[in-house]
């Protein structure tokens, strides 16, 4: 099931309709501090463009895995963390445990992560 755009709270974090803490941005990224963090350090990175999620990927958006990931090294460089290490956490629909179906990755980092966190 994709869910509405124009109901996306995180579109709307991109749009500037609701405010968050961001960390880094560009013109196909934004990162921004998790409201309930579970770490230390705890951002979502999501792609600008609207996609629920990574199941619903196709040949004209693929490449956002890759770019997600790219960006995803300059901000972990940007919050001090890519030295002692972080993890990405990707959600892929309801009983994964998404809430937000829009794409996006938690990263968490900035001390010693326990398995499975949380």
């Amino acid at each position: 099931m994709l869910h509405s755009k124009e109901d996306c709270i995180f579109c709307k974090i991109v749009n500037g309709e609701i405010p968050a803490k961001k960390v880094l941005e560009n013109d196909k990224f934004l990162s921004f501090y998790d409201l309930n963090p579970v770490a230390k350090v705890h951002v979502l990175i999501i792609p600008k463009n609207h996609i629920s999620n990574i199941a619903h990927l196709n040949e004209n958006n693929a490449d956002y895995i890759a770019g997600i990931l790219s960006f995803a090294k300059e901000v972990a460089k940007e919050l001090g963390i890519s030295k002692d290490g972080y993890r990405l956490i990707f959600n892929t629909g309801e009983k994964a445990g998404q809430t937000v179906f829009h794409m996006h990755a938690h990263m968490l980092g900035g001390e010693e992560l326990s398995w499975p966190n949380p």
